[in-house]
């Protein structure tokens, strides 16, 4: 008997990081299978193809893509607007196929209040100016995940709660902390001086909410966070925005996955199963 979703008007989920070994896709895949959106923003990052490995692509991964595509054949909108670690993508902008298509932003209406979305990267010297410095802390990043996901097994061992270092290291680092900050506040900015109500990023994989306020005016400024470090997204239903957080979520947790789903795809069945699921799409229009 298949669970009994709970509907949700948006939903907005970004950096993923399909492809990489520190993303959640079982507990993504857990989470989209609790809920009934009408319309589902992913919001750039959702494949990392600035490390994306063909050696390293689980079934559980293929599974997002699968959902996602199921989704459209029963009636989500779907848009998916580039980030910088799937910016090949951007090629693809102004893409549609019924109720799917591939944009860099979108500006939504919701109960009478304007919403700019985007992914954030356009924000980020480190990207603008040095790509080759950003992929490489990139990989670094993935490495610490790797290390991490070793110390919260010592740590399950021993008792121990879990812990992220990368949260860790951003916690205490100013100019991590400076930058988030200047982010936020440049996005708001920005999102005043064109009369938005709301602003919706990710890239820094920082979930938050809050109002921000300036001599120009004021703007809600949200961020989805990611599904890599805090397991995050955002939520708008009834006329109210929330983050929803995946661990505090026992049903979703509760809901079962495959069991083999860690089972690594090779070549030809990575290509095979993303034809198909093109193709049924198609065919169910």
């Amino acid at each position: 008997m298949e669970e009994e979703k709970r509907p949700v008007e948006l939903v907005i989920i970004s950096d993923v990081h399909l492809g990489t070994y520190g993303c959640h896709a079982e507990d993504l895949l857990r989470y989209l299978k609790s809920i009934k959106p009408k319309k589902l923003i992913l919001n750039g990052d959702i494949i990392d193809m600035w490390q994306f490995s063909k050696r390293y692509w689980p079934k559980s991964h293929m599974q997002i893509v699968k959902h996602i595509t199921g989704l459209l054949t029963k009636g989500t909108e779907v848009i998916y607007i580039t980030g910088n670690h799937d910016e090949m993508l951007r090629k693809f902008v102004g893409f549609n196929l019924g109720s799917f298509s591939i944009e860099n932003k979108a500006v939504l209406n919701l109960d009478g209040k304007k919403v700019w979305i985007f992914h954030g990267d356009v924000f980020d010297v480190t990207m603008q100016h040095s790509k080759w410095l950003a992929k490489l802390g990139a990989i670094g990043y993935d490495t610490l995940i790797l290390l991490n996901t070793l110390v919260n097994f010592l740590l399950k061992l021993v008792g121990k709660s879990k812990i992220s270092l990368s949260k860790r290291i951003k916690d205490s680092v100013k100019s991590a902390i400076k930058f988030i900050n200047d982010f936020e506040t440049t996005a708001a900015d920005i999102a005043i001086s064109n009369a938005y109500d709301y602003v919706v990023c990710g890239h820094i994989h920082h979930p938050q909410m809050r109002n921000i306020t300036t001599e120009k005016g004021e703007v809600m400024y949200l961020n989805s966070g990611d599904w890599v470090e805090n397991l995050t997204a955002l939520e708008y239903n009834n006329k109210e925005w929330r983050i929803y957080n995946f661990t505090e979520d026992l049903t979703a947790q509760a809901i079962k996955v495959n069991k083999k789903s860690n089972i690594m795809l090779n070549n030809e069945e990575i290509f095979s199963d993303m034809v198909n699921e093109f193709l049924t799409v198609n065919s169910q229009r």
